[in-house]
Order: C-alpha cells, then structure tokens, then sequence
C-alpha cells in the first residue's frame, strides 16, 4: 500500500523528492501518512479535494483485495 501511494503522489508533484510516505499498521487497519512540499499540497489534494478522493478510493480498492482497511492522511 505505501508504494502506491508513493508512485501516485510522486507522479503528481514537481519535487519528488520531497515525498514521504509512512505506514502504521494495526492489526485490521493501516494508516499511511502522505508528506509532500508546501507548494505542492494543493496539486495532490486536487480541486475540491478531488484527487485527494481519487487517491483513498485507489487505496481502499486494493486494500479490500487484502482483506484489510487503509487509511490516507495527507499531512501539511
């Protein structure tokens, strides 16, 4: 799950670099932190939070097909 979140979030910003991503895994659900730079918080949140959505359907779609729950935090 925090490689895909990883790969998506470093496709969509102009510092790639700046991209952290960290898991904390629970016995039934996981928390992945997204950190990105400031200037590029609004490109991953998107308009209207639009990509932000897109991004925790992706992980919820692929964390299904695991059998467990993922959460995505984007983190400031």
């Amino acid at each position: 799950m925090k490689e895909l979140i990883e790969y998506i979030a470093k496709a969509l910003v102009d510092n790639p670099d700046a991209v952290e991503v960290n898991e904390i895994e629970g016995e039934q659900t996981s928390v992945i932190e997204l950190k990105v730079a400031k200037e590029d918080l609004g490109k991953v949140i998107g308009r209207q939070g639009r990509t932000a959505r897109a991004m925790r359907t992706i992980l919820s779609a692929a964390s299904t097909k695991l059998k467990k729950r993922a959460v995505l935090e984007i983190l400031e």
